[in-house]
């Protein structure tokens, strides 16, 4: 049996049956793919007559390698989709990842930002520049709108209804959600439409999108990233922020100035109110920082 082969069919088999986003299934390929490497290279041997065994072979070097728990706990989903597929198709009698175990993942807090710290980076972006003034509308919009990077480069002008004040947002697993726009944010947005983006030579594929490269091409995920790396260096702060960082900022921001945690929920798109839960631990942690700080016996 062929890795490459069943590969490319489980990849057929992520995207029109389950549906899964791009990112999604590139990762588990990118697994997939490393598992068949150490296959061929080491065992000289196919999908369908890999062990259990040696699955855990190669799990064990893997985590020896200093990869965090989370990355490893991905590997053995990936394994277990994987050959999940390959049982269910019939294309193996067994499934040798069934008994895989991962390493338990405790509770993972976002990293998140102060509203202080949003404003330097915000006020990072030179607008008197075109290009300048494009980063600062993205970061706005990241921030104030609570959305994945995936969502902010897909954006489209005919999504953006200002009259009503919201966008219609196009998330994961296909989900449509809409999302209220604050005014300022939606000035922002006119401002960049009518006089920053009017400047652009636009490639006919993209006159919908909202935000464009230097080419007036559809940005990428990575030009978004060495964006926020750049203003974050210039506004002399020292984490290590991703576009996710300023999604995990508002609906922190959104707690704590006393927004319904379903109202959040609905805003980000969570599909499980548990997922949007992880922000009462992050106020639960601000309460006890404070309470710490100024309670008579940790004098």
């Amino acid at each position: 049996m062929d890795w490459d082969e069943k590969i490319g069919d489980f990849e057929n088999f992520l995207r029109f049956e389950r549906n899964f986003s791009d990112n999604t299934v590139d990762a588990y390929l990118r697994d997939i793919r490393k598992i068949r490497d150490y296959a061929v290279e080491n065992l000289q041997v196919g999908p369908d007559e890999i062990s259990y065994e040696h699955l855990q072979e190669y799990l064990f070097r893997l985590s020896k390698e200093r990869f965090s728990e989370r990355s490893q706990a991905r590997w053995v989903s990936s394994a277990k989709a994987f050959f999940k597929f390959l049982a269910e198709d019939e294309l193996r009698e067994d499934n040798p990842a069934v008994l895989l175990e991962g390493p338990k993942l405790g509770l993972y807090l976002p990293d998140t930002l102060s509203y202080d710290d949003v404003e330097k980076i915000v006020a990072a972006a030179d607008r008197r520049t075109d290009l300048g003034k494009r980063n600062y509308c993205i970061i706005e919009v990241l921030y104030g709108c609570g959305l994945r990077v995936s969502e902010l480069i897909d954006l489209k002008i005919s999504n953006i209804n200002f009259k009503e004040k919201f966008l219609k947002v196009e998330g994961k697993g296909d989900k449509v959600r809409f999302v209220p726009l604050a005014d300022y944010t939606a000035e922002l947005l006119k401002d960049y439409i009518q006089n920053v983006r009017s400047h652009y030579k636009i490639n006919k594929k993209c006159e919908d999108f909202l935000f464009l490269n230097s080419r007036g091409s559809s940005m990428s995920r990575v030009i978004v990233f060495i964006i926020i790396k750049e203003l974050t260096e210039k506004a002399g702060i020292k984490k290590k922020i991703s576009p996710h960082t300023f999604r995990h900022s508002f609906a922190t921001h959104l707690l704590q100035n006393g927004a319904d945690l379903r109202y959040i929920q609905e805003m980000l798109g969570h599909s499980s109110i548990t997922t949007t839960e992880i922000y009462t631990h992050l106020k639960t942690d601000e309460l006890r920082d404070m309470i710490l700080n100024y309670h008579p016996r940790n004098k």
